[in-house]
């Protein structure tokens, strides 16, 4: 077993490099500019100016303090992230708080220095074990119907529930100001991580906070791929029998039977639909593209090349296209296909490229790449963005280190990835046009992150 894991552990990366050798490199034909990403992704059009004060206390219960500071942290932070909004800075605030309708005095807001179009704010309080807020979005350009969105809310007067509550209040005013596209601050990331000694399936919610273990397998287990439903996550795991897919059940909180299919099975995707299952399984001798019901029954192949296929993704969109790393031609390149593996078609063809993912609107896939491989070659390995169409592209990470398994979220807007940019694996965030780079995890080597697709 020790030689095994010996074998094995420098995770799914090192699978997918096993295979390749050197080719020489030409430059594939650079992007026009970013303009046609922004548009693509929901972008590019002008932010909403929106000014956010903190919620007032509506009651003097001792837990209002740090309940209300959960509470506006994450509403702003939430409201920054969506990158939709340009939030007012708060140094331009009138004076006096703000917490009903009545507090509002529009030329205030509305006029330099806020010059705000939009303002979010409402009260929060505490009776006992329960938390009670209200919150409202005004149009304070438009005095006589200024009202956009007014909620209420209810829940046990927890720091979590807190959290939770500002993520579904901005996820409320993102959806009516970002064009019906959901927000992402309800959205959960699932990844690997190595703190607790081993390689196990973790999770966490979009903005970091929460982060905890989902498997316990003391072995090593990567890929994680959630389910459209939210309800299981397919993986690949060491076990005795060699490399298997498994399934855990969030609903169950643990593994569920899934069946074994001999060789070695890495990288399972989830089709849009829920009802299909995508992995690479060298059952046949090479490594292979399958498809198999979410039961695991009925597989069926769909390469039949020369070389290793591996890390397919779905069309997000219409489900009925897949791209994969093909090792047809040598270094590994990204292809796609019908999902009836019909009509192969390659979309690179120079240096290293890995790690695809397909946009929720299905015009992009991002993806890793080495554009300049090889002994002494300048670049780094950095996450790339094309138009499928057009084959356009733009580079979004450029801060050195080993950048690799971008995912999208589920409003396209954003892009997850894991990059040692700061020393260690850590698993990042920016927005879809490579903008607003965050760092989510510290702890530990932490990788290979899945986004939730709702």
């Amino acid at each position: 077993m020790a030689t095994r894991d010996c074998r094995f552990e420098r995770t799914q990366e090192l699978m997918q490099r096993l295979f390749y050798r050197l080719l020489p490199l030409l430059i594939l034909t650079s992007a026009f500019g970013q303009d046609w990403i922004r548009t693509g992704t929901g972008l590019g059009v002008e932010k909403v100016r929106i000014a956010v004060p903190d919620f007032k206390a509506a009651s003097q219960d001792p837990k209002n303090t740090e309940l209300l500071k959960a509470f506006n942290d994450t509403l702003w932070n939430d409201l920054d992230n969506a990158g939709i909004f340009e939030l007012v800075s708060k140094s331009f605030y009138p004076l006096g708080p703000i917490g009903a309708p009545a507090d509002v005095k529009f030329d205030a807001w509305s006029s330099p220095p806020p010059n705000a179009a939009m303002l979010a704010f409402g009260n929060l309080g505490v009776s006992g074990n329960s938390m009670a807020v209200q919150g409202w979005l005004y149009d304070v350009k438009n005095v006589t119907s200024p009202q956009v969105l007014g909620k209420q809310y209810s829940d046990a007067a927890t720091i979590d529930a807190a959290r939770i509550t500002a993520h579904k209040f901005a996820d409320e005013i993102i959806f009516r100001l970002g064009g019906g596209i959901p927000g992402i601050a309800e959205s959960k990331i699932y990844f690997v991580s190595n703190r607790t000694g081993h390689k196990e399936i973790w999770a966490m919610d979009y903005d970091g906070a929460n982060q905890h273990a989902l498997t316990r397998l003391g072995s090593i287990s990567l890929s994680p791929r959630v389910s459209p439903d939210g309800s299981r996550v397919a993986f690949s795991s060491l076990t005795k029998t060699g490399w298997e897919i498994l399934m855990y059940s969030l609903e169950l909180d643990r593994l569920v039977t899934f069946p074994r299919f001999g060789g070695t099975n890495l990288s399972p995707a989830w089709s849009p639909d829920g009802t299909r299952l995508a992995f690479s399984s060298s059952r046949s001798g090479d490594p292979e593209i399958y498809v198999v019901d979410t039961s695991g029954a009925n597989p069926k192949r769909i390469t039949s090349f020369k070389g290793p296929d591996v890390s397919p993704t779905w069309n997000r969109k219409t489900g009925a296209q897949i791209a994969w790393v093909s090792g047809r031609t040598g270094l590994p390149q990204i292809d796609t296909m019908e999902a009836d593996g019909t009509n192969a078609q390659q979309v690179t063809d120079q240096g290293y490229a890995v790690s695809p993912s397909w946009s929720p609107n299905g015009q992009f896939l991002v993806f890793s790449w080495i554009r300049h491989y090889g002994p002494g070659a300048p670049g780094a390995q950095d996450i790339y963005l094309m138009d499928i169409a057009s084959k356009q592209w733009v580079q979004l990470t450029h801060d050195g280190g080993r950048n690799d398994f971008p995912y999208w979220s589920p409003d396209g807007r954003h892009v997850i990835f894991q990059s040692s940019r700061s020393g260690g694996m850590q698993i990042w965030t920016m927005l879809a046009d490579g903008t607003n780079q965050k760092q989510l995890t510290t702890s530990g080597s932490n990788t290979q992150p899945n986004w939730s697709w709702k």
